[in-house]
C-alpha cells in the first residue's frame, strides 16, 4: 500500500470517471495527490472522499488548452506539495459525435485535438523540465481503443488526436530517458464510467461484452491499476509503451 509513497502526483481530469478512480488509487498508495478539472463542484467532492481516509489532497482547478493557466495550476502545486514527480495527463473528450470525415466542422476537429492532444501537449510541456533538472519523474498519458482499432463507429476526429498522443508519448520517451523520466500510455476501451453506464443501455451494454475475449466491460478501476502499475518503480525499466486495458479486444 505504499508503491507511490510521499510522491507528489498529479491526474488531470480527476474530477470524475478514470481520473478520479486513478487519484484515489495514488492516494491509497501513498502519494499526496493533486486533483484536477473544470467543474468545480465535482472537484471538490473527490477531493473531500480522498482527504476524509487521511491523504493529502489538493482540489486545484483549471484548463489546460492554454499554457498561462497550466504554468499557474504547476505554480499552486509547487508552492502548496511542492514538484510533481508523477503526472498523469488524463484530462480529455470526445466533442464531435461519429461520422463521416467531410461532415466533421472546422470548430469540431479543434474542438477534439485541443481537448486530448493540445492539452496533454501543454500540461507535459509544463512538468517536463522540472523532472528532467531533478533527474526523475513519470509521466502516464491516456489515449482510447478508438486510436488502436478504428471502425466506422469510431470518431474520425477523437481516434486521430488520440494517435498523436501515442506517438508523442513514444516521442517523450526516446527524449526524456536520458533524463530520468519515464513516459507511458494507457488505451481504455470502453469503460463503466457512471456517465457511460447512463448513455448506455443495459441491452447494448450485453451485447458489447461478447467483442471483448474477457467477458466484460473496463471498469475505472481497470484502468487505475495499470496507471499505478506504469507511474510506480515496479515498471522502472518500462518507457515508451501503449498499454491496452481493452480486455482483450485490442490485439496488435
Amino acid at each position: 500500500m505504499n508503491a507511490l509513497q510521499n510522491l507528489v502526483a498529479l491526474v488531470t481530469g480527476s474530477s470524475r470517471g478514470i481520473g478520479a478512480a486513478i487519484a484515489e488509487l495514488f492516494a491509497a498508495e501513498g502519494a499526496r495527490v493533486v486533483v484536477h478539472g473544470r467543474d468545480v463542484e465535482a472537484l471538490e467532492s473527490v477531493r473531500a472522499k480522498i482527504a476524509a481516509t487521511g491523504a493529502d489532497v489538493l482540489a486545484v482547478p483549471a484548463e489546460l488548452t492554454g499554457f498561462e493557466q497550466i504554468e499557474a495550476l504547476r505554480g499552486r502545486v509547487e508552492a502548496e506539495f511542492g514538484p510533481v514527480e508523477v503526472l498523469v495527463a488524463n484530462a480529455g473528450g470526445n466533442p464531435v459525435r461519429p461520422g463521416p470525415i467531410e461532415e466533421i466542422s472546422e470548430e469540431g476537429w479543434r474542438a477534439t485535438v485541443d481537448t486530448n492532444l493540445t492539452s496533454t501537449f501543454l500540461t507535459v510541456k509544463s512538468f517536463l523540465p522540472g523532472m528532467k533538472e531533478r533527474g526523475h519523474g513519470s509521466i502516464v498519458t491516456l489515449s482510447s481503443a478508438a486510436a488502436r482499432r478504428p471502425t466506422q463507429h469510431t470518431p474520425a476526429a477523437y481516434a486521430a488526436a488520440k494517435a498523436g498522443v501515442e506517438l508523442l508519448t513514444k516521442e517523450l520517451a526516446v527524449q526524456a530517458g536520458p533524463q530520468g523520466v519515464r513516459v507511458n500510455c494507457i488505451a481504455p476501451e470502453t469503460i463503466l464510467t457512471e456517465r457511460n453506464q447512463r448513455r448506455i443501455p443495459e441491452e447494448i451494454q450485453r451485447t458489447m461484452v461478447d467483442a471483448h475475449p474477457v467477458r466484460r466491460l473496463g471498469t475505472p478501476e481497470d484502468v487505475a491499476l495499470a496507471a499505478l502499475f506504469l507511474a510506480a518503480d515496479s515498471a522502472a525499466w518500462i518507457s515508451g509503451v501503449v498499454l491496452d486495458v481493452a480486455g482483450g479486444s485490442v490485439l496488435v
